[in-house]
């Protein structure tokens, strides 16, 4: 169950990458990911305060939110500066990037959570795993190849290396989400799944909002002007029901971290699809194939933790 979850929740950040990309395209982004903090916290700000004032009407119940004090809620407010920090890197690299070279270094994720849990965790890799991760290495660099077809220098290209700072936070989140949701037996501090997405969405709002009004107000008559976009909505509901799925499927007996975060970087087929179909994007052939190394990578992986 907690697999197909994964897949399901792989499929919903695919279409969460397209509408990001739709509602960026020629706008500003600082009040684009402001709305999206902003949607994604009214669509769990009811679950706070229902799971508050009337407890009973959502106990026993996937959507209750436990009530927590400062003690749990500091971590979660690391998380949304993580999280937030990803997000503004990956925004900006997504605006000035093909989805067809965005997607790609993304989909190296799980290759970077390994080597996190390498590093801080003390795992060690198999054979299958120091394949997966030698193949995502070179894919990178097929990667490149390709882009420079375009114009694009990953050596010098500023927007290149947001994307590559975006997915080392993205990865530095999902090593945290192991810690904030293991149980204490396995050296996490065992926090309820619902507490962690529905805080983190507020933090998120009130950190943008900062932003929006002390940042990007002052100078946005010389800026990109912002104009309004459904995409910017759909952003929201699909990042915000992918975790959802996600959260769901790792607190499922038997769910494994590691194989839930390759399965979701498996989004990258729906991305890539649509770069190709709506965005019209160029030089498909060479950075499918670039695409197929980093998947055959994944399977590796996943070979690996079996």
């Amino acid at each position: 169950m907690w697999l197909l979850l994964a897949f399901l929740s792989a499929t919903l950040l695919g279409f969460y990458d397209v509408f990001k990309k739709h509602s960026l395209s020629g706008n500003a982004v600082i009040p684009v990911l402001f709305l999206n903090t902003l949607f994604s916290s009214l669509i769990f700000l009811p679950f706070i305060l229902v799971s508050y004032l009337s407890p009973s009407l959502l106990d026993q119940t996937m959507f209750f939110v436990p009530t927590v004090g400062w003690e749990v809620q500091k971590y979660i407010v690391l998380k949304s500066f993580i999280v937030l920090s990803s997000w503004i890197l990956g925004y900006f690299g997504m605006k000035h990037l093909p989805l067809t070279i965005v997607g790609p270094i993304n989909a190296t994720r799980p290759v970077m959570v390994l080597v996190g849990a390498l590093l801080f965790f003390g795992e060690r890799l198999n054979l299958y795993q120091w394949i997966g991760v030698l193949l995502a290495i070179a894919s990178f660099f097929l990667l490149s190849r390709s882009g420079k077809k375009e114009g694009i220098d990953f050596k010098h290209n500023k927007w290149i290396y947001s994307i590559v700072g975006a997915a080392i936070l993205g990865a530095i989140s999902g090593l945290y989400d192991k810690y904030l949701m293991a149980p204490l037996s396995e050296g996490g501090i065992g926090l309820d799944r619902m507490v962690v997405q529905s805080w983190y969405n507020i933090y998120q709002f009130f950190m943008m909002g900062a932003m929006l009004i002390l940042l990007w107000w002052p100078k946005h008559k010389q800026t990109t002007p912002f104009r309004w976009e459904w995409s910017i909505l759909l952003i929201s509901i699909f990042l915000s029901a992918a975790d959802f799925v996600y959260f769901y499927s790792l607190s499922l007996d038997g769910a494994m971290i590691s194989i839930v975060s390759m399965v979701r970087r498996s989004s990258v087929l729906v991305s890539f699809a649509f770069g190709a179909i709506w965005f019209h994007e160029k030089n498909l052939k060479n950075k499918a194939a670039d695409l197929a190394l980093v998947l055959i990578g994944m399977i590796f992986l996943y070979l690996g933790t079996r």
